[in-house]
């Protein structure tokens, strides 16, 4: 069992910058793989970034790459998102995530935090 809990979300301006974090406990973190998935209204869960068990691989769905950077710290057990230049279109609630593989289906993560939502207004 993994226990995920996100923490940082918010109302931010357009062009602004929020940090998520998520912390997780129960399984040896450097075990697993972790995401970061959203949900706007009325849409799918879609995936957002995912890193690999050491930090050493990531990777980022196009709409946000080179806007937002997910890091982890595995003395500290926490993932991390940093979203910069936010947009009103990634305005959705955002959910941590830990699985076996480094994949971007939802399906394939275990394990999900509670979801924290981000707003971006215009």
């Amino acid at each position: 069992q993994v226990q995920l809990t996100e923490s940082g979300g918010g109302l931010v301006q357009a062009g602004g910058s929020l940090s998520l974090s998520c912390a997780a406990s129960g399984r040896t973190f450097t075990s697993i793989v972790m995401g970061w998935f959203r949900q706007a209204p009325g849409k799918e869960r879609e995936f957002v970034a995912a890193i690999s068990r050491l930090g050493t691989n990531t990777y980022y769905t196009d709409s946000v790459k080179g806007r937002f950077t997910i890091s982890r710290d595995n003395a500290k057990n926490t993932v991390n998102l940093q979203m910069n230049s936010l947009k009103p279109e990634d305005t959705a609630v955002y959910y941590c995530a830990a699985g076996r593989r480094f994949v971007l289906a939802a399906n394939e993560y275990d394990y999900w935090g509670q979801g924290i939502q981000v707003t971006v207004s215009s």
